[in-house]
């Protein structure tokens, strides 16, 4: 280092600087319009054509049929890579990004949410992992 005055004034100079990152827990950014965040499956539009499921790189959505003319999605969270190809494949809008990005959590059950219609507004729940066999 030739001029090793030159970090101290550097080091000294920063203190008296506003920070340049966000505070980000205290204030929450507000994402742009076209941003792709958390799925939002609306059961009351799905149709069943599977076009999601198909159209999926990660395979992270099931569709299964419960009933006449009615359909719940398994959206897996952990595997979904936010690449928006199932909302763009959806010919009814049943499927949308949100803007919602807080997603880490502890236990990975909670990232697989069971979509079911018993009303005129679906209710997201997470949905557990079955539990394991015993061994014979």
């Amino acid at each position: 280092m030739k001029r090793p005055g030159m970090m101290i004034r550097e080091v000294l100079g920063s203190f008296t600087k506003k920070p340049v990152t966000i505070t980000y827990p205290a204030l929450k950014v507000q994402m742009p319009d076209k941003f792709r965040g958390k799925i939002v499956y609306h059961a009351h539009r799905c149709i069943g054509c599977m076009l999601c499921v198909r159209d999926c790189p990660s395979e992270a959505i099931a569709i299964n049929k419960i009933g006449e003319k009615r359909w719940e999605a398994i959206i897996m969270m952990d595997r979904c890579v936010y690449c928006g190809q199932c909302v763009d494949s959806c010919n009814k809008d049943a499927l949308e990004s949100s803007k919602d990005y807080e997603l880490a959590a502890l236990d990975k059950s909670t990232l697989t949410v069971d979509v079911n219609i018993d009303g005129p507004y679906p209710v997201a729940v997470p949905v557990a992992d079955p539990p394991a066999a015993d061994p014979v």
